[in-house]
C-alpha cells in the first residue's frame, strides 16, 4: 500500500499536470458519479492536497474530488489521452489539452462540495499530516501523551491514521528504529528523551521519504551503497524488509515479526524492550 510520502509525490505530479489549463473532459467509472462529468468541463484545478493517504483535487467551481488509493490504487500522469498498457481498471480520468491524470484500481472516489470535505468520514478523523501541516515537535509530544493514545503499543499506534496521517508499514519500522524504541513499548513507557526523539524522527523520516523517493536510510550511507552496486531494496531502509541481515549500526541480526497483523522489523539491541532509565 502506498504511504503518505508516495501519495504526496503522486499529488505533486497530478497538480503539475492539471493546474493552469481548463479541464476538457472528466470520466468516472462509477455510475453514481457520472452525472458530475459535464459539470467539471471547463473547470480549473486550483490545487491538489493530501491528507495522509487520501488525495483532494480542488476545483475553482467549489467542488473537490476525494480519492483514497487503498491497497491497489495507482495514479498515472500521461500526455493527453495516452493511456498506459495495464491490466488495471481505470476509475477516474481527468484530461486537459496537454495532460491526462488517470487513477486506476481505486474504489474509494467521491465528489464533494468544498464545505463537505472536512465532514467526510475519513477526513474528519484523520490525524495531522506532517507533509502538509506545520506541526512542531512539542505538539506531537503532547499528542503522544493523550489519553486515547498513550497506553497503546507503538506498533499499532503508528498504523492508526487518526494518530498521524500517512504512516504505513515501512515508515512504522523505520521510525521506531531511528527513535530506538521497541515496537512493543507504549508512549507511557518511554522517557521524555525517547518521546522527543520519536517526535523528531516522525517528522524527519516522513520528509526524507517524500524528498528521496522512499529512502529512509541515512542518505550518505544509501548513496555510498548505491555507488558500490547495491540494488535499491538493499540501500533504501534501515531495517524494513531486512530480516536476518545485520543492523547498520551494530551488526545485530534484524528481527521480523507480526504486529497489528502486519510485518514489523527491528533491531533487538538498538531497540531494547526494557525502557531506558
Amino acid at each position: 500500500m502506498p504511504e503518505g510520502p508516495e501519495i504526496r509525490r503522486a499529488a505533486d505530479h497530478v497538480e503539475k499536470a492539471l493546474t493552469g489549463r481548463p479541464v476538457l473532459d472528466i470520466s468516472f467509472a462509477f455510475e453514481q458519479l457520472q452525472d458530475y462529468e459535464d459539470m467539471f468541463q471547463g473547470a480549473m484545478v486550483k490545487r491538489v492536497e493530501t491528507r495522509g493517504k487520501a488525495m483532494l483535487i480542488r476545483f475553482d467551481q467549489g467542488y473537490t474530488i476525494y480519492s483514497h488509493n487503498q491497497l491497489y490504487g495507482k495514479w498515472y500522469v500521461r500526455n493527453a489521452y495516452n493511456y498506459p498498457k495495464t491490466n488495471r481498471q481505470l476509475r477516474l480520468a481527468i484530461h486537459n489539452e496537454k495532460k491526462s491524470a488517470l487513477l486506476y484500481s481505486a474504489s474509494d472516489i467521491e465528489v464533494l462540495r468544498d464545505e463537505e470535505v472536512e465532514d467526510h468520514p475519513f477526513i474528519a478523523k484523520v490525524g495531522p499530516d506532517l507533509l502538509n501541516d506545520s506541526i512542531p515537535r512539542e505538539e506531537l509530544i503532547d499528542r503522544f501523551k493523550e489519553k486515547r493514545f498513550h497506553r497503546r503499543k507503538w506498533s499499532s499506534l503508528l498504523l492508526d491514521q487518526s494518530f498521524i496521517a500517512g504512516v504505513g508499514n515501512y515508515l512504522r519500522s523505520e521510525i521506531l528504529f531511528s527513535a530506538a524504541i521497541h515496537p512493543d513499548l507504549r508512549p507511557m513507557d518511554c522517557t521524555e528523551e525517547q518521546l522527543n526523539k520519536a517526535a523528531d524522527t516522525c517528522i524527519e523520516l516522513i520528509w526524507r521519504s517524500y524528498q528521496n523517493k522512499g529512502i529512509t536510510n541515512d542518505l550518505e550511507l544509501a548513496h555510498r551503497l548505491k555507488a558500490e552496486g547495491a540494488k535499491r531494496y538493499e540501500y533504501r531502509h534501515w531495517v524494513f524488509n531486512r530480516e536476518g541481515q545485520p543492523c547498520r549500526i551494530d551488526g545485530t541480526e534484524i528481527v521480523k515479526y507480526k504486529a497489528a497483523s502486519r510485518r514489523c522489523y527491528y533491531c533487538p539491541t538498538c531497540q531494547p524492550k526494557t525502557p531506558s532509565s
